[in-house]
């Protein structure tokens, strides 16, 4: 059903270099981008992507308060490793890696982290 998600950013040369490696992880590259305005990756052409963007109305980015963007994943450990690689490239966690609700041994399995621009996104996958 979602097609794409884009987040504000403030840099498109560190949104870029940071989402470059982070979905590097998971097979998504660069598929569109607008030298100064955008930058778009995706694992295919018509799979669901995720960009980001100078705002069109040139005004500052921000965070959405409540926002989140979920990343599906296949297993427990690339969740784990997703979320390492986001902490590693200088994002800041927002919840390690783990099932939810706390004390769950099956069932939805995710970390939360804020990119470098403070945008707040998940690794997840429901584990049977």
């Amino acid at each position: 059903m979602i097609g794409y998600v884009t987040l504000g950013t403030t840099s498109l040369e560190k949104s870029g270099a940071f989402y470059d490696a982070l979905l590097s992880t998971i097979g998504a590259t660069r598929f569109m981008e607008e030298p100064g305005y955008f930058i778009a990756w995706a694992t295919a052409e018509n799979e669901p992507s995720l960009g980001v963007s100078i705002p069109f109305n040139n005004g500052p980015a921000t965070v959405g308060n409540g926002t989140m963007v979920a990343i599906a994943l296949e297993t427990s450990a690339q969740v784990t490793e997703f979320y390492n690689k986001a902490l590693a490239l200088g994002a800041a966690c927002e919840g390690k890696p783990g099932f939810r609700p706390d004390g769950a041994s099956t069932g939805f399995y995710g970390a939360y982290f804020r990119d470098l621009d403070g945008n707040k996104l998940n690794g997840f996958c429901v584990v049977k």
